[in-house]
């Protein structure tokens, strides 16, 4: 007689037929993990606020975005780090970054799946944009000339890679979430994922701005310079 085939471990993610290898739901409260993630967020928000308050003559909105950048920094690097480094592991494991991502995944099912794209998207933002948005984060502190340009590349590669996460999940119909969810799909998939779409295109509009500026006192002072000298 054939032995029975094992019944599959219950979950919370979609699409419901989904085979999670060795899943263990989570010991952690969704609160406790939310209260973790806004509350280390917002201590990093306001350290950053009254550490760009010493530069001269700095703008609210200057602040906030170096502010964003040390946000992001700690995403980045911290939690999606996280994930680049236990992806495959995560469903099964019970350390709390382990459990605020299965908490996360009931709003994109792909991170219990290591799904490829994923998996890549997640290991570039984490080692490339992480340390990128704390090295902006510094040199906006430091007035150093260079600090438009890390504005630029982080936003762009921030957007970008967003545009990719969305769209990705679109052509797969949107079949890794509860659709319409208040929460799992609202909040967890589309508001916190858009985030790094508006900010980092506002972002951009802001550094070519500055940037272009930048270049036409150059020119203008090379033109000058050289009408003298002729």
């Amino acid at each position: 007689m054939a032995p029975e085939a094992a019944a599959p471990v219950p979950h919370p993610y979609w699409p419901r037929e989904l085979h999670i290898e060795g899943f263990q739901p989570n010991d952690r409260a969704m609160w406790e993990i939310l209260a973790f993630l806004f509350s280390v967020s917002g201590v990093f928000l306001v350290g950053t606020w009254f550490l760009s308050g010493r530069i001269a003559g700095i703008s609210s909105v200057r602040r906030l975005a170096i502010c964003w950048f040390m946000v992001c920094g700690f995403i980045h690097g911290v939690i999606e780090g996280w994930f680049s480094l236990y992806y495959h592991i995560i469903p099964r494991d019970q350390a709390f970054l382990s459990q605020l991502w299965k908490e996360y995944g009931k709003g994109d099912s792909r991170y219990m799946i290591a799904d490829n794209f994923t998996v890549c998207m997640e290991t570039v933002t984490a080692w490339a944009w992480g340390p990128l948005s704390v090295w902006t984060v510094i040199s906006f502190l430091q007035n150093k000339p260079y600090r438009f340009i890390l504005q630029l590349i982080v936003s762009l590669g921030q957007l970008y890679g967003d545009v990719l996460y969305f769209y990705t999940e679109y052509r797969d119909g949107f079949s890794h979430s509860e659709m319409w969810h208040p929460i799992y799909f609202w909040f967890y998939f589309v508001f916190m994922n858009a985030l790094w779409i508006v900010i980092p295109a506002a972002l951009i509009v802001d550094a070519w701005v500055n940037l272009s500026k930048a270049q036409g006192t150059a020119d203008s002072t090379r033109f000058t310079s050289k009408a003298k000298r002729n």
